[in-house]
């Protein structure tokens, strides 16, 4: 697991997932920052990992702070898929 700050909006969501460092990864959280001041794009600060990772995610079993955070630009990010399926 790891934060992944994108510079810009690409157009995922939550639950999305992206082809990052040669594997898929699934966006577990995102927050979006810079809409009124900051930047001049939005960034997302993302959590994502592995599918298998998900159940830690859910239990909160790990430390925000520790993850290492990497960031990309939205241009440079390879889309899988754009959101998770709505519960219905």
């Amino acid at each position: 697991m790891k934060r992944l700050i994108i510079h810009g909006d690409p157009g995922v969501r939550k639950d999305g997932i992206i082809d990052y460092d040669d594997q898929e990864m699934v966006l577990f959280s995102i927050s979006r920052n810079g809409d009124w001041h900051g930047p001049e794009r939005p960034q997302l600060w993302c959590v994502i990992g592995t599918e298998d990772e998900r159940g830690d995610f859910e239990r909160r079993n790990y430390v925000p702070h520790f993850l290492d955070v990497e960031t990309i630009d939205a241009e440079a990010v390879d889309i899988v898929q754009k959101r998770g399926t709505p519960s219905a």
